[in-house]
């Protein structure tokens, strides 16, 4: 039904794995392997072996559908970008800088949520300090009655 072109869906694989897009679901088999067994041991803890080897080979058997999300990612990513933007995507990502801001990109968004929050803190601070002081001026030197004084919180 769609018509993406080979070539289109090719630059559109390459995109996704230079951004790394779904490793983030590597680990969902494994884990859920993992839960199995803990629930099928846990009826039948004498067949502990058995139960692990039995769910490792049936995780093995479904490890080939992993192609099957890598596929489905790429079409979405070949509805969104055109070929030419999904290499020069590949381009600057398979780069220096690309592979750096991969790598670094998690820390700089902690870091820079971390400093929002003390900015947001001291900005709401700030304004509500303005704010009481204004309507003390306003209100003829009353302190307003309703939530907390300036400076508590």
């Amino acid at each position: 039904s769609e018509d993406i072109s080979e070539s289109h869906l090719k630059a559109a694989r390459t995109a996704v794995a230079a951004i790394h897009a779904t490793d983030q679901f590597d680990g969902i088999l494994l884990n859920a392997a993992t839960q199995i067994k803990s629930e099928l041991i846990a009826n039948r803890p004498d067949m502990e072996g058995q139960i692990s080897n039995m769910v490792d080979d049936a995780a093995l058997n479904l490890a080939p559908r992993r192609a099957d999300l890598e596929t489905e990612v790429a079409r979405i990513y070949a509805r969104l970008f055109s070929e030419e933007e999904l290499s020069q995507i590949s381009g600057f990502y398979t780069s220096e800088a690309g592979q750096k801001l991969l790598t670094q990109g998690p820390e700089a968004t902690r870091d820079m949520l971390r400093a929002a929050e003390v900015w947001s803190r001291g900005i709401v601070r700030d304004l509500r300090q303005a704010a009481f002081d204004g309507f003390r001026q306003m209100d003829g030197g009353q302190t307003p009655a309703e939530g907390a004084a300036p400076g508590q919180n």
